[in-house]
């Protein structure tokens, strides 16, 4: 079955800087949307920007725009997301998915990645 593969994150210290990388199981990611999103314990998931099929980046939140960047890479067949100036409060599962347009709601996209924990502390 068709699959969507994260990898990176892991733990920083405030300031500091990580990785995600959202992939596939064989399938091309080059002509979808991709989304990604947040997930603390106890909040609801966060839409946090969106990488359009043209490769237009739409920011949903305030908070990361600056700081989070996402580039698409056909040769690797990757979307990468760069988190940058980490916050405690960027603590959180982060989640990629697909969809075919950009949205903030997290019922557009149709499939997700398994999720990486991202823990930003001192």
């Amino acid at each position: 079955q068709a699959q969507v593969v994260e990898s990176g994150g892991g733990l920083v210290q405030p300031g500091g800087s990580l990785r995600l990388s959202c992939g596939t199981n064989g399938f091309s990611l080059a002509y979808y949307t991709i989304g990604w999103f947040r997930q603390a314990p106890g909040k609801e998931r966060e839409a946090l920007l969106c990488l359009s099929n043209s490769d237009e980046t739409t920011y949903y939140t305030d908070s990361v725009k600056g700081r989070f960047t996402v580039s698409r890479d056909n040769a690797r067949n990757t979307v990468s997301l760069q988190m940058k100036s980490l916050k405690p409060e960027d603590t959180a599962v982060y989640y990629c998915a697909l969809a075919l347009t950009c949205s903030s709601d997290i019922g557009n996209f149709g499939s997700w990645g398994q999720g990486r924990l991202v823990v930003v502390s001192s």
